[in-house]
């Protein structure tokens, strides 16, 4: 597995050895030993799969209590991934990265506890699978407007129709509300 640098030195994107050939590929998606010694020293104990039309966007998803790290992937599709840090004193703080993950890339992200995470379909759907170091704590959800201008998050809508979004994430705070991590 290559790691690629971010601009966020905490968040990371895999990339995976892929061997294949006319009959089809194999590729190592995680390793436990390999993950601690060489991304983050985590165990993950639950794993999420959805799947979602062109257009959906989930998030800017955070637990205040339970904190997650996740290891997103997707399966199926494309989306473009969002991780923003609401780490108190952090020097990135308020600062976000972007990546397309698809399932043509098999490009993971690896975001830490302490980030607000997102991501829009940007194909026609997506599956998109995740692992969590931590267990769904639904009380202490709380979600950043996707849209928020003092993040600026520039979310690539060029093959999108139209973005959607949940009830809740519509009801999202601003950034400048947030008490953060």
């Amino acid at each position: 597995m290559k790691i690629i640098e971010t601009a966020i030195a905490d968040v990371k994107l895999l990339e995976p050895k892929v061997f294949g050939d006319d009959r089809g590929f194999f590729m190592e998606t995680f390793r436990d030993s390999w993950f601690r010694e060489t991304v983050a020293n985590v165990s993950f104990v639950q794993d999420n799969h959805s799947k979602s039309k062109n257009g959906i966007l989930r998030g800017l998803h955070y637990q205040e209590l339970q904190t997650q790290g996740k290891l997103v992937r997707v399966v199926s599709g494309e989306v473009f991934d969002v991780a923003v840090d609401i780490r108190k004193g952090s020097s990135t703080y308020g600062q976000w990265v972007g990546y397309h993950l698809s399932a043509e890339n098999k490009r993971q992200l690896w975001v830490p506890a302490g980030f607000a995470h997102g991501f829009l379909v940007t194909s026609e759907s997506a599956e998109f699978v995740y692992k969590c170091t931590d267990y769904y704590h639904p009380q202490s959800e709380k979600s950043i407007l996707w849209n928020d201008e003092t993040l600026g998050v520039r979310w690539p809508l060029e093959n999108v129709a139209k973005v959607l979004v949940s009830e809740k994430d519509e009801q999202g705070q601003a950034f400048n509300n947030i008490s953060g991590l």
